[in-house]
């Protein structure tokens, strides 16, 4: 069997950087999505939301940069092209994301008359990074149009995105907490899944309708009656999670990594549906995975080096995970 390694390398490093944005998505979405919710805890409560991501959160912002990485070594040409159009929005995230890294170790050493300051920017920090990936999201599924239709529609993916992260982040806090913070992160899990709905539902009806090519991809026969089980399953499991949102936590905290864990499979679903609308363009309708792509002998070298950088990361990813298991008690620096 013989493998045409320039058709397959540029779908390897799509997969690949596929791969690591939904992971990105769905492990630093948690920890986003607890500097949002924030202002809802007061202090000693905050400690505590802190230390559930303290171990994690350098190491889940690792596959952000895996995945731009990816984007630019092995498809230049469209890096050029998202970047350029996405400019402000992706400032605005690497400011949001700097400005919760100064905040998450600063907020502990100040003195405490500064505390206060330093939580603030925690929570505008990563406010600011969610809305901007919202952003993002949104006019890229439009096409990267430019226009005020495009943008307004950008604004309400960003806040449902948003939302979504608070709901990652409500969800977390029920696995790695207990008590009060416990319930109160079962409200705030409730709360979220309203607009994490709205926004999968505007995103799932404006992708077929950005583009003929996608909108025949989903609503043709035969195709329509296998994607089925996509929206489906989909609002299954929105509807089971949301059922189960009145009875956590459940006695001797069973499963109460089982919110987190369907959160995390309906964003995996979305993905798959996004992937699925774009295939094969990784610049909607402009560039395909192929014309992107760089030379072949350079995506050999790079395989290479990602064949041996991925797999330390996964690696680290579930150590650190098994050995900071468990619930988070009182943050302490001594």
């Amino acid at each position: 069997m013989t493998f045409d390694w320039p058709t397959l390398l540029p779908l390897i490093f799509a997969s690949l950087m596929g791969l690591a944005i939904l992971i990105y998505v769905v492990l630093d979405g948690f920890d986003l999505g607890i500097g949002i919710l924030f202002p809802l805890a007061d202090e000693p409560e905050q400690d505590i939301m802190i230390n559930a991501i303290g171990p994690f959160w350098d190491a889940n912002e690792t596959w952000l940069v895996l995945a731009v990485g990816l984007l630019l070594v092995a498809f230049p040409a469209a890096h050029g092209i998202i970047l350029a159009a996405l400019y402000l929005p992706v400032f605005a995230l690497l400011f949001g994301l700097i400005l919760r890294g100064v905040a998450f170790d600063f907020r502990a050493k100040v003195p405490v008359q500064r505390k206060k300051r330093w939580t603030a920017i925690f929570f505008v920090g990563s406010a600011v990074a969610s809305l901007a990936q919202g952003y993002m999201l949104g006019v890229y599924v439009l096409g990267l149009d430019e226009g005020w239709a495009a943008m307004l529609f950008g604004v309400l993916v960003a806040l449902c995105l948003t939302a979504a992260y608070a709901a990652m982040g409500a969800a977390w806090l029920i696995y790695k907490t207990e008590g009060d913070l416990q319930k109160k992160a079962v409200a705030w899990l409730r709360g979220g899944l309203v607009l994490t709905t709205l926004g999968m539902v505007a995103v799932s009806l404006a992708t077929p309708f950005a583009s003929t090519r996608i909108f025949d991809k989903w609503f043709a026969l035969p195709q329509m009656l296998y994607l089925a089980p996509l929206p489906i399953v989909t609002g299954l499991l929105f509807l089971w999670l949301w059922r189960q949102s009145f009875v956590m936590p459940k006695k001797d905290d069973r499963h109460s990594i089982l919110p987190f864990a369907t959160l995390a499979l309906i964003f995996a679903l979305g993905f798959a549906g996004l992937a699925y609308s774009f295939y094969p363009f990784v610049v909607p309708d402009r560039l395909t995975i192929w014309e992107a792509a760089s030379a072949p002998e350079s995506l050999g070298i790079i395989l290479v080096g990602t064949a041996f950088v991925l797999p330390v990361i996964i690696g680290y990813s579930f150590y650190a995970y098994s050995v900071f298991g468990g619930k988070a008690g009182d943050l302490r620096y001594d």
